[in-house]
């Protein structure tokens, strides 16, 4: 069964920053492309960062460019999205998520596995 854990939100002032982890089981990252996607209340979820599982290619959502750092430690079957500057636009669930078994998208389209998520809040 597989299984992804995300940790590292919480509340952080804006303009500060905030390292998310999300750790796997049942999968090895190191075949999977990852992401991490997030969900504003009221708001539909959105993608914000994917890593292709080779050649280490990243792309960000423009809300992400400049700002966040999505990366990876397939040793430890970790992923990570560091993420500075932050504001209260910011202010979501943060979901990690992987791929296994199609050709890498950019913009972190098919996704098979997905984490519980992590609140992150930016006060102003």
């Amino acid at each position: 069964q597989v299984q992804l854990v995300e940790s590292g939100g919480g509340l952080v002032q804006a303009g500060g920053s905030l390292r998310l982890s999300c750790v796997a089981s049942g999968v090895s990252f190191s075949q999977c492309h990852l992401g991490w996607f997030r969900q504003a209340p009221g708001k539909e979820r959105e993608f914000v960062a994917t890593s292709r599982r080779s050649g280490g290619l990243t792309s960000y959502a423009d809300s992400a460019k400049g700002r966040f750092t999505i990366s990876r430690d397939n040793a430890k079957n970790t992923m990570y999205l560091q993420m500075n500057s932050l504001n209260a636009e910011d202010t979501a669930v943060y979901y990690c998520a992987a791929d296994s078994d199609s050709s890498w998208s950019p913009q972190g389209y098919g996704m098979d596995y997905w984490g519980k998520g992590t609140l992150v809040t930016v006060s102003s």
